[in-house]
Parts: structure tokens; sequence; C-alpha cells
């Protein structure tokens, strides 16, 4: 990047697990929520906005182009335009580093960037049968036509595609993601010992962070009836103990499995908005920003193995912006599964690795476990998919601050096979 990109300030929702306080909530109204709150806080003139990017997976039927339907519920302009991006579980990142390539490709000069999701609402489908049979009952054109189309139905018809599930499996290899969780705790060598303290750490940090992740929050009237406020994340546990999870059975392999509900993230709800625009533009208008995108890269890697990809983003990242681990004051590194956090750390310490996989003599490093995830991670806090990346970005910067610290590293796996890794600076 010739320029780095200022992130003028940015703001999230609590983040709930599905099916609770925020599930009457769609993927529009949560990103509506944190545009609106954002374009409060920062004052900014809502005219002099160029764009509004969301982020988001599950694509909701009732708001095609979500990103449009986020900017008119938030009450912006008609005349700003909106488009939506999809990189599976970076969609966060992909709106910011979208907006990057538009602003300096002198497209736009300032861009809301915006990741949602409302894990929750992914609905259950039909599948093909009663599908099949539904088109036939629209062409009947008598009684008796019809009677017959019903006449083939049959109940097993009505047993519903479960919306959340396929859209988490992989559709070239055929596994979904804790499957491949567990492929990496084989291959690593990653014990159910391991994680399980791993998932403590996130609970412990995530619970002595409240307050200090306050400050990202914007708290949420309930829908429908908004007799109660969401103010916190509702997923950290202070009480969470060794013993609580050691109960919990492997969920994705029931026979020599290690990864459990307790030591991967929860399906969960959340918007994540951050204001960008160049460096020299934020100068120029007196704006002092939150934190700066230096540079980024994904990367593409086998799908059975995909919660490696910050490995593989990370790598690239480092030879295309000539920065290296040890350059790092803090690390973001998703936690969409223990076992796949685990063993990037492994991966990115291992000489061997880079070698056979990275084309790289040497290893990336040793990530120290104490800049990593300091105010604990998804298995905390939840990941909503969409939001996700948008959401390590705010607490990476908000906490390089507070520390008076300048570089963090944010980096996700991607369902899919591939990875995302951001170099962000606040100085």
């Amino acid at each position: 990047m010739k320029e780095r990109l200022a992130i003028i300030d940015g703001v999230r929702t609590p983040f709930s697990k599905a099916g609770g306080a925020l599930a009457g909530f769609s993927a529009d109204d949560l990103g509506a929520v944190v545009a609106r709150e954002l374009m409060a806080r920062t004052a900014f003139p809502v005219a002099s906005l160029d764009e509004l990017i969301a982020g988001n997976v599950a694509q909701p039927i009732e708001a095609a182009n979500v990103a449009r339907v986020i900017a008119l519920k938030a009450g912006l302009p008609d005349s700003l335009i909106a488009s939506s991006v999809h990189r599976n579980c970076a969609s966060g990142m992909e709106a910011i580093t979208t907006a990057a390539n538009r602003i300096f490709s002198d497209e736009a000069d300032h861009i809301l960037c915006v990741g949602t999701e409302s894990m929750s609402n992914i609905p259950l489908i039909y599948g093909k049968q009663m599908t099949a049979l539904f088109g036939r009952m629209m062409k009947a054109k008598s009684v008796w036509q019809r009677l017959g189309v019903w006449a083939g139905f049959r109940p097993s018809f009505l047993t519903p595609i479960i919306g959340i599930q396929v859209g988490l499996t992989d559709p070239v290899c055929g596994l979904n993601m804790g499957q491949t969780a567990e492929i990496l705790s084989r291959e690593f060598s990653v014990t159910r010992q391991d994680q399980d303290e791993f998932a403590l750490l996130s609970h412990q940090r995530a619970a002595a962070a409240e307050q200090r992740l306050a400050e990202e929050l914007v708290p949420l009237p309930l829908a429908p009836k908004y007799e109660g406020v969401m103010s916190k994340d509702d997923g950290p546990r202070a009480n969470q103990d060794m013993a609580a999870l050691g109960k919990l059975k492997p969920y994705f392999d029931k026979v020599a499995g290690t990864v459990t509900v307790g030591n991967a993230c929860p399906i969960t709800d959340g918007a994540a908005a951050l204001l960008v625009m160049r460096e020299s533009k934020a100068k120029t208008l007196g704006l002092k920003p939150l934190g700066f995108l230096r540079d980024y890269a994904y990367a593409a890697l086998d799908g059975r193995r995909m919660g490696l990809g910050p490995v593989y983003a990370s790598a690239k990242l480092f030879a295309k912006s000539g920065l290296a681990l040890n350059d790092f004051d803090l690390i973001e590194v998703n936690e969409a599964f223990a076992a796949q956090v685990i063993a990037c750390e492994r991966a990115f310490a291992s000489a061997e690795f880079a070698k056979a996989n990275l084309k790289r003599d040497t290893a990336l490093g040793v990530i120290d476990r104490a800049k990593l995830n300091v105010n604990g991670g998804a298995i905390a806090l939840g990941h909503p998919v969409g939001a996700t990346g948008a959401r390590l970005v705010l607490t990476i910067l908000k906490e390089l601050r507070r520390r008076g610290a300048n570089r963090g590293l944010a980096t996700l796996c991607i369902g899919g096979g591939q990875g995302a890794a951001l170099a962000l600076e606040v100085a």
C-alpha cells in the first residue's frame, strides 16, 4: 500500500449467542445500529460519505444487498451507494480491504465499513423433493391435478435442511469446520487438555476485560418489546473451569475426537462498523484516527486444513510488507477452535512447516501467548462470522492505544481454505 488507510473510529454491538438476546434483530438491523451509532460518535457529516461496504455471510433473503438496506435503515442519504462483500469468516475484513482498494484507486474518499451477522436467523429450508412438489402444485390448473400432486407427498419431504449446518460445511472437501479442526488436532498433536486450557484462558481474559471491551460497545435495546438493554457480551464465563470443560463430550468426532462445544466458538449474532479514509485525508480534515491499516494479505490452502489460514496469510503479509512476527506488539488470531489456534501457533514456530508449505527457510516465529488475544477471543466472545473480521481490527487497535504500543497483527482462518492477515498501527 502506497499510503496507510486511516481507521477513524469503530463501534460494535455486544455479541450474543444465537437464539439469545439478539435473536430478534436481523443482520441488517444489527448493521444499521452500528452504522448509525458510529456516525453519531464521530460526528462525521453523512453527506461526505461516498459508500457503505458491508461484509456478511448468510446474506438474508429479505435484505438483498444487505449493505444498501443497512444504509437506508441507518438513516443515511438515499444517494449513498452501498455494496455487500462475502469472504466467509473474513467478510468483515473484506469490507475494510475492499474499501482500501477503492480509496487508493481514487474511486472514493470516505467509506463506512460494516460487518454483520445474525446466525439466529439463518433459515431452515425445504429439500428438493418438497420444493419440486410446490412447483408442480403451482402448475396444477384443476382440483384433480392438485390432488394428484399431493398424492405424491411423503412426510419425509418435510425434513428441513438446516441452513447454518450446510453453510458451515465445505461443499468441496465435504467436512464441516469442526471436522477440519479435528484434522489439525491430530496432525499437530493438540490434546484435549491443550484445547480446554486454551478455552479456559479465553474466558478468563474476556471476563477480566469486560470494562475495556465496553469501550467498543453500543448498548442495545432488546427487540421486540424493548424492555431491556444488552450492554455486554453474553459469552464470557468468569466461573468457567477445567472440570466443567472436561465433562463435555466431543461434538464433531464422537468416537475419537477432542473438539467440544466448550473449546470451540459459539454460534453468535453481532455487528461492527469502522469509518475509513486515506491517512492524508484524515490529516487534512484534522481527524485523529484510532489507527491505520498498513498492509494486508489473503492466502489460500487445502480446505481440509482451513484452520491454518492465519499461517499462510501471515507469511504472505510478512513477505509483502517486510515485517516479521517480532515487529508486532499484539496479535489477534480468531478463535474458531482452540485446536486450530494452537495448530497455528505450532506451525508458526516450525521451520519444517515453513520449508514444506510456505517456501521459507526459517520459521515465522514463536507467538508469545502474552501478546495473543489478550482480551479473550471468539471461544468466549463468540464469532458472528460476517462481523468478526471487523471486530478483530477494532479490538486490537483500542488495546494498542491503551497500552501505548504501536503495531498489531489481526488474522483469521476462512472456511473453504483461505486466510487473512492485516498489519495495523496506531502511530
